[in-house]
């Protein structure tokens, strides 16, 4: 039986030794969601602008929601919740598909030469593909409204990467969970919906009592959500121990999700 390299160093050499077909399967991604549709790829830009002028209407104009009582802009509430959907809506993309990810594409298992384990970074790769389209259109609101970006949004890169790092670590796990557990998907869908309510998307984490503010912390999209808003819209430096410290548990996810994928591969074939 063939035995697949699971070393935490195979998940970089494979990335760079299938860079090429990791970008024309990441291109057919992105392209292939938007296939037979008029604007096509322009989607990808139209979406998260609609839902941004909607949250502003709603939450800015009918609900008058601010997000601190002191504040008086009625853009100031849509733009922190769009922040917030960022980070979410490329976290739960990948996990929510990463358990049907081997069973959709059953046909590259039975190609002993294909790589499976760049299926999970073709889904990531479009994920962060939409997540910096939402940024950019979160810049352009926010120069609308409040003029120039703080020079912070260079640090973009610095919080992103963490939370790609862990989130593909899960998609390779539940990728291979999925194979021989067919409800973990359902159970996935739950699981990120309530995720969604608890992290402080919709609310400053400030806002909650003393006591559970340290339990939302280990919410995994709180970190990164928190540290987005303070780059892009207050223009303060990150919390660079907590960052440090949701670096190492992401490396560490990623090393486990790819050891598991790796070790549980060999049997995709027969349970498919």
């Amino acid at each position: 039986m063939e035995r697949f390299n699971s070393s935490p160093f195979e998940m970089l050499s494979s990335c760079i030794r299938n860079h090429s077909l990791l970008k024309t399967m990441t291109k057919r991604e992105v392209v292939g969601r938007y296939k037979g549709s008029f604007f096509g790829l322009m989607w990808s830009f139209i979406t998260p602008l609609l839902m941004l002028a909607v949250y502003t209407f709603v939450f800015g104009e009918v609900f008058n929601a601010r997000w601190h009582t002191q504040s008086e802009s009625s853009g100031q509430f849509a733009l922190m919740l769009f922040a917030g959907l960022i980070i979410f809506n490329l976290f739960s993309e990948v996990v929510n598909r990463a358990p049907s990810l081997i069973i959709v594409n059953v046909s590259y298992v039975k190609k002993v030469v294909f790589p499976l384990e760049i299926l999970p970074l073709t889904v990531v790769y479009s994920a962060l593909f939409h997540c910096l389209v939402s940024i950019a259109v979160w810049l352009c609101a926010y120069i609308a409204l409040f003029g120039t970006p703080h020079i912070t949004i260079l640090l973009l890169p610095i919080i992103l990467a963490p939370l790609v790092i862990l989130t593909l670590g899960l998609a390779w796990l539940l990728a291979g969970l999925g194979v021989f557990i067919r409800d973990i998907g359902q159970m996935v869908g739950l699981l990120t919906t309530a995720m969604m309510f608890l992290s402080p998307i919709f609310f400053p984490i400030t806002s909650l009592p003393e006591q559970y503010r340290d339990f939302v912390y280990f919410n995994p999209l709180t970190l990164p959500i928190e540290e987005l808003r303070l780059i892009l819209f207050w223009g303060e430096m990150p919390n660079w121990d907590r960052i440090g410290g949701y670096s190492a548990i992401a490396l560490l996810i990623a090393s486990t999700g790819f050891y598991f994928f790796q070790k549980t591969r060999k049997g995709f074939a027969d349970v498919l």
